[in-house]
């Protein structure tokens, strides 16, 4: 199994929920709520996981979506998912 190098994956996640969101991406950080603090909505949660899932060629379960609402929690379900 490859090596994961989560560092440059959080980093492409930052990045990747900064476009979406349309905030600077220094207003990421790991406890920021998406929804409260940085104005996620329904749509935009959906096209998070929807890219994460591309880039990463993952399935999220659904059920894990209203679960994403921070970096924090993204990065633990990407990691559980890309050791599976």
């Amino acid at each position: 199994m490859p090596t994961v190098d989560l560092a440059a994956i959080r980093e492409d996640v930052k990045k990747l929920l900064a476009k979406i969101l349309e905030v600077d991406i220094s207003k990421i950080e790991d406890e920021t709520n998406l929804v409260d603090t940085l104005g996620a909505d329904s749509m935009m949660a959906l096209e998070i996981m929807a890219k994460i899932e591309k880039k990463y060629d993952i399935d999220i379960p659904e059920e894990e979506l209203p679960k994403m609402t921070n970096l924090k929690q993204i990065m633990d379900l990407v990691t559980r998912l890309l050791k599976n």
